[in-house]
């Protein structure tokens, strides 16, 4: 994964708009989700050549609160030849994925009665079979929602969870699918053909001065151990799920406490960041089963990771990509390459040996294909 010491080769560029969703592959093509500059667009290319083949848009009036950027927040998320967009006010597309045909729309504004967030909607749409799950906080009774990935038709609506900005997943524990959810209250476990709710627990800043708090990383999982992660408060806890009941391993406040940034597991170690994004966070590792601190590298900064073979490659929010071992022993910085510009918050897709990475204006393909020594744990 080691590239020349000029920096990796980008093999082509394409202009896009503003936003944080990050860019998807499947098969020959890449799918990104932006905004420019009254349109919410969807743009497939060619994963080769950066070659449009389809564009899909519609109108959209979302203005950020906070002055953080008015482009969408969530990924899209594909399946069975469809892809499934959920913009910032709520308004959810499923589209043709060869085509860009749109499919069918919901306003779960107006289906759902969904309050607005701080930040517009940010939570992906997890699919599990032939439902798409939605983190979502509507009213009555619709914190989180199941939808037909055919038709749009609501099959279930449960829990008075308000919705938060981090993405369920699923996994297989005791022979059972479980749909696990960090909602801006907590971990919820529910059954994903139900919506039956399993298991729960709170796990959020209290009211007051820290009411404000946000959920944003998604809850990680290996076996029936599942990690979270908050920095206002809680911090970080490992979880042991049965088909009923939930267990805490153990729980730090200060070791691996990630605020949108979700840590990567290697082995029996994760790596993230710890503390706020504005305060500039420490990169640390820990020890998965225990929480124990290895190493900790001092004013990392903020950076989306991911993990290739034994490296972690971060991509900061100033556009810097950086190649890190993923070794327990020690922090060590291998590589580091200018791509972006600031402000850089979507996660890459890393498929290939390719990586596809974007800003507000630019969408990418670096090659990380030349060879050279790995890292070892």
């Amino acid at each position: 994964m080691a590239w020349p010491s000029s920096g990796p080769t980008i093999l082509w560029e394409k202009h896009v708009g503003e936003g944080f969703s990050a860019p998807v592959k499947s098969g020959g093509s890449v799918i990104v989700f932006y905004r420019s500059p009254t349109r919410a667009i969807v743009l497939a290319v060619q994963a080769d050549t950066g070659d449009e083949i389809w564009k899909f848009d519609y109108e959209t009036t979302y203005r950020d609160n906070y002055g953080r950027g008015d482009g969408p927040r969530a990924t899209p998320t594909i399946a069975d030849g469809r892809v499934f967009t959920f913009g910032p006010t709520g308004v959810l597309h499923a589209l043709n994925l060869k085509t860009g045909k749109r499919l069918w729309r919901v306003d779960t504004q107006e289906r759902f009665e969904i309050g607005r967030s701080f930040f517009g909607v940010s939570s992906s749409p997890l699919v599990e079979g032939e439902l798409l799950l939605l983190n979502l906080g509507g009213q009555p009774k619709a914190g989180i929602v199941a939808l037909d990935t055919k038709t749009g038709k609501t099959v279930w609506a449960g829990t008075d969870h308000d919705a938060s900005y981090s993405s369920p997943t699923a996994v297989t524990i005791g022979g059972e699918r479980h749909a696990l959810f960090l909602t801006r209250r907590g971990f919820v476990d529910i059954d994903p053909l139900s919506g039956r709710v399993r298991n729960e627990l709170r796990w959020r800043a209290g009211r007051g001065k820290n009411h404000p708090s946000v959920n944003a990383a998604i809850p990680l999982v290996r076996d029936n151990l599942v990690f979270l992660s908050e920095c206002y408060g809680p911090g970080a806890v490992l979880l042991r799920v049965g088909p009923q009941s939930v267990d805490q391993i153990w729980t730090k406040d200060r070791t691996l406490s990630n605020h949108y940034v979700t840590s990567v597991l290697h082995g029996d170690h994760l790596y993230g960041l710890d503390g706020r994004q504005e305060a500039t966070p420490d990169l640390v590792c820990v020890e998965f089963t225990t929480g124990n601190e290895l190493w900790r590298q001092r004013r990392f900064g903020t950076g989306s990771i991911l993990l290739a073979g034994n490296d972690l490659l971060v991509t900061m929010e100033s556009g810097e990509l950086r190649r890190v071992a993923a070794n327990s022993k020690s922090y060590k910085l291998l590589q580091t390459a200018k791509l972006l510009e600031p402000t850089v918050r979507a996660l890459p897709a890393l498929a290939g040996g390719k990586l596809y990475a974007r800003d507000g204006n630019r969408l990418v393909c670096v090659d990380l294909r030349q060879q050279g020594k790995s890292s070892q744990q």
